[in-house]
C-alpha cells in the first residue's frame, strides 16, 4: 500500500494551519503568498522545459504530435491547453491533443477509479493512432497516476519521446521519462488540493511547452501571432491590427 502522506503535494502546510479562523482578507492573503512560491519553483526547471520543447518542435516539422494525458485537475489542464492551439496558432486540431483518464465526461465530473487504470491510457493512445513520430506529455501532480504512467509505458515501448510534468521530488513518473520537469511546489495551502499550487504550476508549463514549440515552427512573427483563427470580433480586429503593423501601413 503506497503511503500517499509522504507526498509533498500531500503534506500539511504550517502556514495555513488556522486558515479557518481568518478573516476573508487574511485567507486570500494567505493563499496569495503561497501562489508567490509558483513561479520560482517552475524557474528551477527552465533547462527541463526547453529542453521539452526543443523535442516537441523538432516532432512538430516531422509531421508528429503532441499528446498530452492526464487524470483530474492535470488531466483538465492538458485538454485546456490542447483545446487553445487551434485558434491561438491555426493549427489543426490533431496537432495537439489532450487525453484525461475516464474520457471528455471526466472534463466535468469525476470518473471514480479511471486514474488506477494502468492500462486504460494504452487503449487511449492506440485510438488515437499514437505513434513513434508523435510525443507523449504525461502529467500527474503526485508524479505516480498509474492511467499516466501506463500511458508513459506504451509510448516507450513504441518508441516515442516522453515528458513527465509533475510536482513531487524524485517522483516515478520522473524516473522513467525522457525528459522529467519538476517544479516542486511543496504543501498547499489546503492539505492535498492539487488543483491549487501543482495546478498553477502545470498551466505556466504547460503554456511554454505549446508557445514556445509554436514559435520555432514560425507561428509567431516577432511577439504577434500572425496565424491566430478570426473566430470572433475581437480576434477578426486583432487580425487586422497584426497585419496593419507587418505591413506597416
Amino acid at each position: 500500500m503506497e503511503n500517499f502522506s509522504e507526498l509533498t503535494t500531500e503534506k500539511i502546510n504550517p502556514a495555513t494551519l488556522h486558515i479557518d479562523e481568518c478573516t476573508t482578507l487574511e485567507m486570500v492573503k494567505l493563499i496569495n503568498d503561497e501562489d508567490k512560491k509558483v513561479a520560482a519553483a517552475v524557474e528551477k526547471v527552465l533547462p527541463e522545459v526547453a529542453k521539452a520543447v526543443d523535442a516537441i518542435a523538432e516532432s512538430f516539422s516531422r509531421g508528429g504530435r503532441l499528446f498530452y494525458i492526464g487524470a483530474g485537475t492535470s488531466g483538465r489542464l492538458g485538454v485546456l491547453d490542447a483545446s487553445e492551439c487551434p485558434p491561438t496558432f491555426g493549427v489543426n486540431p490533431d496537432m495537439v491533443q489532450g487525453l484525461i483518464a475516464g474520457g471528455t465526461g471526466a472534463l466535468i465530473e469525476a470518473v471514480e477509479g479511471a486514474e488506477d487504470n494502468l492500462n486504460l491510457a494504452a487503449e487511449d493512445l492506440r485510438n488515437k493512432n499514437f505513434c513513434a513520430a508523435d510525443i507523449l506529455v504525461g502529467i500527474t501532480a503526485s508524479g505516480r497516476t498509474p492511467y499516466v504512467l501506463g500511458g508513459v509505458d506504451f509510448a516507450k515501448k513504441i518508441g516515442a519521446i516522453t515528458v513527465g510534468v509533475s510536482c513531487v521530488e524524485n517522483s516515478a513518473l520522473a524516473k522513467v521519462v525522457d525528459i522529467a520537469i519538476t517544479p516542486v511546489t511543496g504543501a498547499e495551502a489546503l492539505t492535498g488540493s492539487t488543483r491549487m499550487k501543482a495546478g498553477t504550476a502545470t498551466k505556466m508549463v504547460l503554456n511554454m511547452l505549446t508557445t514556445a514549440a509554436m514559435i520555432k515552427i514560425g507561428k509567431v512573427r516577432g511577439n504577434l501571432m500572425v496565424c491566430v483563427q478570426a473566430t470572433n470580433d475581437k480576434l477578426r480586429d486583432r487580425i487586422k491590427r497584426i497585419n496593419k503593423l507587418i505591413t506597416d501601413s
